[in-house]
This record gives structure tokens, C-alpha cells and sequence, in this order.
């Protein structure tokens, strides 16, 4: 059912917008912000991450458990495919990116700083570093808002697909520094493996040696955190050239896009592999 599931995701996201409709948070968010002013959870993070995250995610499981009997499972998966949408990244990088391409790809070192910091919360003094951090926010937003969550959810269903996409909810918007750091935690241990077969794609699609490389004495470096490790390692991948002033600039961020691309046609096939397989 996961190849299924993630086809008719696929197809949703391109030819509708049910994504972002789907995708409302609002609800979510008030109920963390309830949670937040309550003085006993406040100093219990632990117990307030298991009503925002666990708790949810049992619910889930219980509708699933109830439909799986039904008509062969087959009742579960319109539940499948909404879940999988709900917990995709929110935003579409490569559109937010848009107006930071077009100042860089015009030399406009100035505009694209100001641009960077409004739209990608980018704040970067030096063009070079900017554009590093450019391509680190491309790698991460694509591994969080897709590679992750499709991982997750082919290994260990939609409630572990689901709790990631509540751990980085949790992370990003917490106003609480120990309950935004034990999701943080959590959220790691979920990334450390993630993060690591991703690069191991990367690796089948682009420059292998060069990533094998830069990424063999980091492989099992467990406190390294996992945007860090895609930032520094994946570009290594896609064979980026020194330039990065004007349309070459842009055309490390498209050489990134593509290896992208490339890792997610091989993630299809693997799947499809084993879906023939199993």
C-alpha cells in the first residue's frame, strides 16, 4: 500500500492544492499555546510533548487499528494519503527561493540580502556565506518536508510520518526553551537516520567519491546535528563549481534542485523495487 499511497500523494500535490488546505495548523498550535500557559506543564516538558506529539499520534493509531479490518484494509487508505499530505513540509521552497535567485542572478548582492532576510530568514554577512546558507536551506527544506516524512512512513507507517511532522511543528514554534529542546532531542533521533540514507542516495546519483569522502569519518557522529551534516556534506554530491557570483551562483542552487530530483526518482524506484518484491 506505501507505493500507492505515495503515488496518489504525488499526484494530489501537483495537479491540486488540497496539500495546503489540508495543512492547517491552527488548531495544533492553540492547543500548544494552552499546554504553554498551564504553570504544572510548564515544568513537566516531558508530559507536554506527549499530549502534543504521542497523544495524537495514538489516536491515529486507534482509527487505524478500527479500519484495518475492513474491506481488506483498503478503508484505511484514503487515511493514509491524508495523513502523508498533513505531514509534508509546509511552504514550497523553490517558490520562496524565487526572488532570491532573481537579485543574485542580477549581481545584486545587496537586494539579495535583504531579500534572504525577509523571505528565507537568511542573515548572512558575506555573499558567499549567504549563498551556503541559500543551499543548505534548499538541502534541508526538501530532506524535512519530503525525504523524511516519506522515510518514516515507509518504514514505520503514517503515525511515525505523523509524529515527525509534530516534533518539527513542536521545534519551530514552541515558546518554551525545554519543551522546544526535548522535541529537539526527539526530533534528532528521528533525523540521524533519516538524514544519513539520503546522503547515501545522494551518493548513488552524484559524485560518490567526493561525498563518501566528506561524509565517512561523520557517518556514526551521533552530535552532529542532521542540518548541519546536509549542509556541509550534500553539496559535495552535485559537483558544484568555485563561481558563485551571478547566473553561476544560480546555477549551484539548480545543481542542487537536480540532485534532488535525482535522489527522489531513486527513492520511487527502490520502492517500487520493493513493493514488486515483498
Amino acid at each position: 500500500m506505501s507505493f500507492l499511497v505515495i503515488l496518489l500523494v504525488l499526484l494530489i500535490e501537483k495537479f491540486s492544492d488540497w496539500r495546503h488546505r489540508l495543512q492547517r495548523d491552527g488548531a495544533w498550535l492553540a492547543q500548544l499555546r494552552r499546554l504553554e500557559a498551564r504553570p504544572r506543564l510548564t515544568a513537566s516538558p516531558w508530559l507536554a510533548l506527549a499530549l502534543l506529539v504521542l497523544l495524537p499520534v495514538l489516536l491515529l493509531g486507534c482509527v487505524l487499528w478500527l479500519l484495518e479490518p475492513l474491506a481488506y484494509g483498503w478503508l484505511s487508505l484514503p487515511l493514509h494519503v491524508l495523513v502523508v499530505l498533513y505531514s509534508l513540509g509546509r511552504g514550497a521552497v523553490k517558490r520562496e527561493l524565487g526572488p532570491f535567485r532573481d537579485a543574485w542572478r542580477r549581481g545584486d548582492e545587496e537586494a539579495a540580502a535583504l531579500v534572504a532576510e525577509r523571505d528565507l530568514k537568511l542573515r548572512e554577512a558575506e555573499p558567499a556565506s549567504l549563498l551556503q546558507a541559500a543551499q543548505g536551506l534548499l538541502l534541508w527544506r526538501s530532506y524535512e518536508g519530503f525525504f523524511a516524512v516519506i522515510f518514516w512512513y515507509v518504514l514505520l507507517g503514517p503515525m511515525a510520518a505523523l509524529a515527525y511532522r509534530l516534533l518539527a511543528l513542536t521545534v519551530e514554534h514552541a515558546q518554551l526553551d525545554p519543551l522546544r529542546e526535548r522535541a529537539a532531542q526527539v526530533r534528532h533521533a528521528f533525523d540521524w537516520l533519516a538524514v544519513r540514507v539520503l546522503l547515501a542516495s545522494f551518493a548513488l546519483v552524484g559524485n560518490f567519491v567526493a561525498l563518501n569522502r566528506a561524509l565517512l569519518h561523520r557517518l556514526l557522529d551521533w552530535d552532529m546535528p542532521a542540518r548541519q551534516l546536509l549542509a556541509e556534506v550534500g553539496p559535495q554530491a552535485a559537483d558544484l563549481e568555485p563561481p558563485i557570483a551571478g547566473e553561476a551562483g544560480v546555477a549551484r542552487l539548480d545543481a542542487l534542485g537536480a540532485l534532488l530530483v535525482r535522489a527522489r526518482v531513486l527513492w520511487y524506484a527502490a520502492l517500487a523495487l520493493w513493493t514488486l518484491l515483498a
